[in-house]
């Protein structure tokens, strides 16, 4: 052993201050390397604890884990909380026990803190408004697509000095967290209508987080419109659906996109119309009316005068001719009840105008069934089949106007299923990221120890001895070259020198072809010239 330490001394003093120097400047590497690749693998993998806090609660929050000796960390923007891998459920055992995050639990729990004593009947009322807000949000963000919402509650106040009952209202903000749920306000509106006594979903305005107005009860235009586009995406999307049910199963759900435009008709009609049978009629009632006139008239003679003065008799005698009129009339009138049918038709709700349909279909998936690419031909025959199958599912009418497009393009990489599988399988890698980098950079540690620190160091240990090693071969040639007459001497250096060898030649491992080729990577001029000198001595030592 301390023959070991002695020859390892020498070999490092034989190396002279400057490799000395890029020794220990290897050495600091590889401990800063050792150091930081430490420090990151002790690092936890964190876990979010919440997230969407207030920045009041996340610093009361920091604190309470502080003090239970967890480790947390918070993100950039200051709202989420994180916690090490497995720590959650202590982590929120031990929060919940001091009541926190309190921003996210405005609800009933309000009433806990306060105090009977001293609180007026004011406060009483403004704490319940407040714990209904917070119970009616928290029901509202357990909805699919809601991240967050706000509630404002205006309770009716009783007056008796008041003509008209006040009736309470509400608005309410949400925060979506992602585009084509905005059909869920209407939900909402008849959620906190049926939270609050007294009030109708018309007297609950829901607005989103960019302040567009989703529904409100006094605008008859904006219900109606928000009523149009829901009806024409239930409809788009149960004809997509329809579509997409039928063709899945022949082409794959990934290799055809589906898109629908329909045109809604949403306009109220009312229709009103009495039908008269005349066919069935029943005699209702009958009226007969009969007329008989007479008339008789006498013609008379020419008047007579006094002047004449004739007598009575002659007079009478004298008359003139008769005439006699005779008539008769008859009406009957017979009144009938004729059958009528009268229809009143209201209709409130919509007809479909139109259809645009387009199906793109992947031409990759158009293929024979050993794999084979179709001809053309056969692609249109096979874009016919598609075309008869969604137009069934779709249902199209042709006098209506409906237009079906059925086109075979090639997909992109990554719309595929091949593409699907593919980002599914780094969403599974992403969440084991932080553990894979952690052994990546244990393995970058250890080869960094291995070639920068280890490698090295066995390299210049082998230098110094090779180098020790020349220098005996070279002390030991010498004298041999000097006095070539000596062969006793000759002899006996060369059989110390070769005595030295073989014994180092024992303690070392490695073979002498190794180490000769060894010293030819170190120097191959110095190698060269030693090869040329031992042949010179065995020259030498033949002609003896």
């Amino acid at each position: 052993m301390p023959e070991n330490l002695k020859m390892l001394a020498a070999n490092l003093g034989a190396l002279g201050p400057r490799r000395l120097m890029l020794m220990a400047g290897v050495f600091v590497l590889v401990l800063m390397a050792v150091g930081i690749g430490s420090a990151f693998l002790n690092r936890p993998t964190y876990q979010p604890l919440y997230v969407g806090l207030e920045r009041d609660d996340v610093t009361r929050m920091g604190m309470v884990l502080g003090e239970a000796g967890i480790v947390y960390d918070v993100n950039a923007e200051g709202t989420t909380l994180m916690v090490p891998a497995g720590m959650t459920g202590r982590a929120r055992m031990i929060l919940a026990e001091k009541g926190l995050p309190s921003s996210a639990g405005a609800g009933y729990e309000l009433f806990d803190n306060l105090g009977s004593l001293g609180l007026t009947s004011f406060m009483q009322e403004v704490t319940r408004v407040r714990a209904l807000e917070g119970e009616i949000a928290r029901s509202i963000q357990t909805i699919s697509g809601v991240k967050g919402a706000r509630v404002h509650i205006v309770m009716a106040e009783r007056g008796n000095f008041r003509r008209a009952e006040q009736v309470p209202t509400a608005s309410v903000i949400i925060r979506f967290d992602r585009a084509g749920v905005e059909s869920r306000a209407n939900a909402v509106r008849h959620l906190v209508a049926a939270a609050v006594p007294g009030m109708v979903a018309d007297n609950v305005t829901v607005l989103d987080s960019a302040g567009r107005l989703l529904a409100a009860g006094e605008d008859p235009l904006t219900n109606s419109a928000s009523s149009a586009i829901g009806i024409e995406a239930t409809v788009e999307n149960q004809v997509a659906d329809g579509i997409h049910r039928a063709l899945a199963a022949t082409l794959g759900a990934a290799n055809f996109r589906v898109s629908v435009q329909a045109d809604i008709n949403t306009d109220q009609r009312q229709i009103e119309e009495t039908i008269f049978d005349p066919d069935s009629r029943i005699e209702r009632s009958v009226q007969i009316v009969r007329a008989e006139d007479a008339a008789t008239e006498q013609l008379a003679s020419e008047p007579v005068t006094v002047e004449q003065d004739l007598p009575q008799d002659a007079q009478g005698g004298a008359g003139g001719g008769s005439t006699n009129e005779r008539s008769e009339r008859r009406e009957e009138t017979t009144n009938y009840e004729l059958s009528s049918t009268r229809t009143a038709t209201i209709s409130n709700g919509y007809n479909v105008d139109r259809l645009s349909i387009a199906v793109v279909v992947n031409r990759a998936r158009l293929v024979t069934p050993d794999g084979q690419p179709l001809d053309p031909a056969a692609v249109e025959e096979r874009l016919a089949q598609i075309r008869t199958v969604a137009a069934a599912a779709a249902g199209i009418v042709e006098d209506r106007g409906d237009v079906l497009n059925i086109t075979a393009f090639d997909f992109v990489e990554g719309m595929t299923a091949e593409g699907s599988s593919a980002s599914g399988a780094m969403a599974s890698l992403s969440e084991h990221l932080g553990t894979a980098i952690n052994a990546f950079a244990f393995i970058a540690v250890i080869l960094a120890v291995i070639f920068l620190a280890v490698r090295p160091m066995i390299n210049v240990l082998r230098s110094g001895e090779f180098a020790q090693q020349v220098a005996r071969v070279e002390a030991a040639d010498t004298p041999l070259l000097a006095n070539e007459g000596a062969d006793s001497a000759v002899g006996e250096g060369g059989g110390e020198a070769l005595a030295d060898m073989a014994a180092e030649s024992i303690r070392l491992k490695p073979a002498p072809e190794e180490r000769l080729s060894r010293i030819i990577d170190m120097n191959e001029e110095r190698a060269a010239q030693i090869l040329r000198r031992w042949l010179n001595n065995e020259a030498v030592s033949g002609d003896a």
